[in-house]
This record gives C-alpha cells, sequence and structure tokens, in this order.
C-alpha cells in the first residue's frame, strides 16, 4: 500500500496537488484508526515524505481551534505546537499525557518529513512540475530558495516551547512527564 501511495503522488505531473488529494482522501480514515501503534506504524511506514506532510498537516490542521493559512513551513510547524489541542478521537483508554505525547511525536515526525523534502527538492517550484522535468532541475543542481515562512529564530522556538510547556502544565495538573520534556527537547 505503501509503495503504491507512494507511485501514486509521483505519477501525476504536480506531486504537491496529488500530495494534497491523496492525503484529503486518506486522511478520514487515520482518524478512525483505534490504536495509537496502528496510527504510528501507517504514518511511520508512508514511503514519500511529501504525502507523510501533507497528512500530518491535515491532522494538525484539524486539531487547532483556528486553523491557519500559512503555507507548510517552520513558521506553520510553530505555529502547530502552540495551537494544537488533542483530537477527540484519540482519547481511549490511555492517560492524557499519553495523547499529548503522540501528537508531540506527530509533530517531530512532520518536521524531518518537511526538512527531507526541502533536501529533496530544494526550490518548492520542482515539486509543481513532473517527476522528468524535476530531475532537470535536480541534475543541475539548483539552489534552495526558503521561504519568508522558514525565517525564523531561536527566540521563535524558545518562546513557543515554553508557551507549549505552560498550557501543557495547566492541563495535566500533575508533574511534567519526561517522555514530554523528551519529545520537546527532540523537537528542539
Amino acid at each position: 500500500l505503501q509503495r503504491m501511495l507512494s507511485i501514486a503522488v509521483e505519477v501525476d505531473k504536480s506531486p504537491i496537488c496529488s500530495s494534497s488529494k491523496i492525503a484529503n482522501v486518506i486522511f478520514p480514515f487515520i482518524l478512525n484508526i483505534p490504536l495509537r501503534s496502528q496510527r504510528e506504524a501507517f504514518i511511520n511506514t508512508m514511503e514519500s515524505q511529501l504525502l507523510r506532510c501533507k497528512l500530518l498537516e491535515l491532522l494538525f490542521q484539524h486539531s487547532c481551534k483556528v486553523p491557519t493559512t500559512l503555507p507548510l513551513s517552520l513558521a506553520k510547524i510553530l505555529y502547530f505546537l502552540s495551537h494544537f489541542s488533542v483530537l477527540p478521537q484519540y482519547k481511549d483508554k490511555t492517560a492524557t499525557w499519553q495523547t499529548w505525547d503522540e501528537m508531540l511525536q506527530y509533530l517531530s515526525l512532520l518536521l524531518m518529513s518537511y526538512q527531507n523534502v526541502i533536501l529533496a527538492f530544494p526550490l518548492a517550484e520542482h515539486l509543481q512540475s513532473s517527476l522528468s522535468d524535476r530531475m532537470d532541475l535536480i541534475i543541475q543542481k539548483a539552489k534552495p530558495k526558503l521561504q519568508d515562512s522558514n525565517d525564523i529564530s531561536h527566540l521563535d522556538i524558545e518562546l513557543k516551547i515554553e508557551d507549549f510547556m505552560n498550557r501543557m502544565e495547566q492541563l495535566l495538573e500533575q508533574p511534567f512527564p519526561l517522555q514530554i520534556t523528551e519529545k520537546l527537547c527532540m523537537l528542539r
């Protein structure tokens, strides 16, 4: 299935469009996967980094009370950190902190997938063209052109992480779990 999804992203002339279409179809099914281990297995085994980005972006947009219109970027990932909440369907019999831990795991995965997409396709315009056209651009070693929303400072990161930690302390009303602290360090 993962190989077929990866191929489906690439056969279209615009991988961004095809990955968005596929992610929109898959997303409701992800929400209905009952166990964290099953959700993680599906998301972690995705071969297409771009499709994983789009799917996780949908997940976080869905979990934010006020979705953002920013393009996928480092600024948007920081926005998700400040605004996402745990999805009600993920609140099964696990502890509250574990559901937050899962969402932080997905946020880290979104960041890593996004970085892989940027490294593989330095210019976002590459993803608007067919695979054969992209190969020519890659062979020419086109230099990366960062979006303005990728220009974030260390202070931005620290403020958003501190904001998240304060929000978690209020919600959990218990000592901060070590697993969440580790996830935040990894995300940082």
